[in-house]
């Protein structure tokens, strides 16, 4: 049942869910997926049509705004933020779709879209109506709480196409056995000799067709300031339960708690350092950004290497902090029940995904050496 969220601002509907989010831990880890009250409440409170058009009864949130609830969530629990992240974050397609399509799709208050990328060839063969669609694509998180999957066609002398399938026109395939980010369910699916109506396929890089300015700034930069405000809120959690085990925890064979330590003191300012300069040049960034978008309606490169840079930046720092509070809490951390420990392991799953590659600093590099950025979009 859906509730009028207007006088609740993205925050404090997130902070809302904090307690359930964190009593449903580890339905999460273990299930591999949101549980289904909770994905529910997140549908009804609105929070994954924060970005979508209200051309379909989405709100055109603030972004800034829209990026502290994704950071209140994700320390809450990083495969929530990180499914949050990626449905809201996906909603902007529809800016792009054409409008029946949008409405179709996005006109459902309940809707959310998963997706990912192909594994191998697809095929999309014309046919009378619209195509024939085999293929099989990876990494879709938030699958099973979505009701609309999107399909990636690329290739073939064509440009890159999305097909939107109803979820039951798919099969899953349980690929997502790692240990970090399990909640997000990032299943595999396929398709065979699928019919795809032509209205149901739309082009993927298109301009957008609604005038809000957040639209203008390249999905792929949502994306990565998004994740980056996962993984800060997930190393904040991380160095939050290192400092309350340092304030009691007495290594074996020492007389002196670990907060008074002098070594865990200077790792711990260091931590604290590093957390904060990358959650500021991330939204130091984002504001800048922002800002100028909603007063030209246009991103200039030198602000889609800001965010780039801002968001691989919080990503890797945030790992970074992470691996300091793990170190600190010594024997303790490897314990599955500890909260150090599914923090690490959610840290380092978020470095491997293509917004926290190492390469995008090269990238800033080149910009910042007077060169023509490679790979950026």
């Amino acid at each position: 049942m859906h509730t009028d969220n207007g006088a609740l601002t993205p925050v404090a509907r997130a902070e809302s869910l904090v307690a359930e989010i964190r009593a449903a831990a580890d339905a999460i880890d273990a299930g591999r997926e949101l549980p289904k009250a909770l994905a529910d409440a997140m549908k009804a409170l609105g929070l994954f049509r924060l970005l979508a058009p209200r051309s379909v009864g989405g709100e055109e949130a603030d972004w800034l705004e829209y990026l502290r609830a994704v950071f209140v969530i994700a320390q809450a629990d990083a495969s929530v933020g990180w499914c949050f992240n990626q449905g809201s974050v996906f909603a902007t397609v529809c800016a792009r779709a054409p409008a029946a399509l949008a409405q179709e799709v996005w006109g459902d208050p309940d809707t959310v879209v998963a997706n990912g990328p192909p594994q191998g060839a697809v095929e999309a063969t014309p046919t009378a109506g619209g195509h024939r669609l085999t293929g099989q694509w990876m990494f879709s998180s938030g699958c099973r709480h979505a009701n609309w999957i999107a399909a990636l066609v690329a290739g073939g002398g064509q440009p890159a196409r999305l097909c939107l399938l109803p979820r039951a026109d798919v099969e899953f395939v349980d690929v997502w056995q790692v240990q970090g980010l399990r909640g997000t369910g990032s299943f595999g699916f396929r398709a065979r000799e699928l019919f795809v109506p032509a209205a149901r396929m739309m082009p993927l890089v298109v301009p957008p067709r609604e005038p809000w300015p957040l639209y203008v700034i390249p999905q792929e930069l949502l994306f990565a300031c998004g994740f980056g405000c996962v993984a800060l809120g997930n190393a904040r959690a991380g160095l939050d339960a290192t400092l309350a085990l340092c304030a009691d925890k007495r290594p074996r064979f020492a007389r002196r708690p670990l907060n008074e330590d002098a070594v865990v003191q200077q790792q711990i300012g260091k931590a604290e350092a590093t957390w904060r300069a990358a959650k500021a040049l991330l939204f130091e960034a984002a504001g800048d950004v922002w800002r100028s978008v909603q007063a030209t309606g246009a991103i200039t490169m030198p602000e889609r290497v800001a965010l780039r840079l801002a968001g691989t930046h919080a990503i890797r720092q945030s790992a970074a902090v992470v691996d300091i509070a793990y170190n600190l809490s010594g024997a303790t951390a490897i314990f599955a029940d500890r909260a150090i420990q599914r923090r690490f392991q959610d840290a380092h799953v978020i470095t491997q995904q293509v917004q926290g590659r190492e390469s995008h600093y090269q990238t800033a590099g080149q910009h910042f050496l007077g060169l023509e950025p490679q790979g950026m979009v």
